[in-house]
């Protein structure tokens, strides 16, 4: 990185010295801790919490296009969280699908 560009980003309005760099930065966390759940057996997945993680994903994408300055740092935290919760809500609805399947045979 040249120090042009480490100037620009640094001084970009949605750069390290705005809240608009750490809040997404630190979302990230909420998304690791999402993906490290991967592994949960799909019975003990929260369909309400996993919706709220999808949804606000799903939400703040939209709104990270819409402000100015376009905050990209902001949108692909909340793809990659809207995808993970959109995944962890499909291996449930498949969990229950099963569940259900046997039960009645």
């Amino acid at each position: 990185m040249t120090s042009h560009s480490a100037r620009a980003f640094w001084n970009h309005p949605a750069g390290p010295k705005t809240i608009f760099f750490w809040a997404p930065t630190m979302k990230w966390g909420i998304t690791a801790a999402n993906i490290k759940d991967f592994n949960r057996p799909p019975e003990l997945l929260s369909v309400p919490q996993q919706s709220a993680v999808a949804l606000t994903g799903l939400i703040w994408c939209k709104y990270s296009l819409d402000i100015i300055p376009k905050n990209y740092n902001l949108l692909s935290v909340n793809l990659v969280m809207a995808a993970t919760g959109l995944y962890q809500l499909y291996r449930r609805v498949r969990f229950d699908g099963l569940a259900g399947k046997s039960k009645t045979h």
